[in-house]
């Protein structure tokens, strides 16, 4: 195997540091955030960085890089205090991969790429019309990492829009079914295969397959 230790990452040229540190951590998921300013504007952005924080309440967090630059994204969710997160499929990956361009406040992505905005529930951050799951989050919090001064953006979960087909009996999303990308590093994309899905793990038993069932409740073991 290879070895880096602390001097070698220091030292290897930016892009290669850049690569390498992005890409160990593992396969991303592929995300299109969505917003509207005031100006009514609006504007789609991807990212790799949305977690899941908590079911109840239900939140989702994602970073932002430090705001030593102009952020159209965190205006607008500063702005309006809506966001959407649309999940990123085979079919609209291209795409999503040009919203990273450096394009003016004044130009919407959607336009620029292709995708196509769509407001529903009332909400006032449009969604992906394109994307098989898409979400509307509402701003909560956001903490700032002293490390680097990246943003940790807390959002609640207001609204859901997800293909029906790939939900399985009790809610589980088997996300393979819609084609749904994840992100390498900053430019690699791939399509991942769920394997399994197991059972609750129980001491001094061997976990079994439920990929056709459901997952037993919680509160059983």
């Amino acid at each position: 195997m290879k070895y880096f230790n602390s001097d070698h990452i220091s030292s290897l040229p930016s892009r290669q540091r850049a690569n390498l540190l992005n890409t160990i951590s593992g396969f991303k998921s592929a995300n299109l955030i969505a917003t509207c300013g005031e100006n009514r504007l609006s504007n789609v952005a991807i990212f790799n960085s949305v977690v899941h924080l908590g079911s109840n309440p239900p939140l989702l967090g994602f970073i932002l890089r430090p705001l030593t630059v102009e952020r159209h994204t965190y205006n607008n969710i500063k702005s309006t205090s809506t966001y959407t997160i649309n999940a990123v499929s085979e079919k609209i990956y291209q795409a999503a991969h040009a919203t990273a361009a450096k394009y003016s406040e004044n130009e919407s992505e959607f336009a620029k790429t292709g995708l196509t905005e769509k407001y529903r529930d009332g909400f006032e951050a449009p969604f992906v019309m394109e994307s098989p799951i898409q979400i509307g989050c509402r701003y909560i919090n956001e903490y700032q990492i002293e490390e680097n001064g990246c943003l940790l953006m807390v959002g609640a979960i207001e609204h859901i829009h997800i293909e029906e087909s790939i939900l399985l009996n009790d809610q589980w999303g088997k996300l393979d079914e819609a084609n749904i990308v994840s992100i390498v590093g900053l430019d690699g994309y791939a399509k991942p295969l769920i394997i399994d899905r197991l059972s609750y793990a129980k001491p001094n038993e061997t976990p079994k397959s439920i990929l056709h069932g459901t997952q037993e409740s919680e509160s059983s073991h």
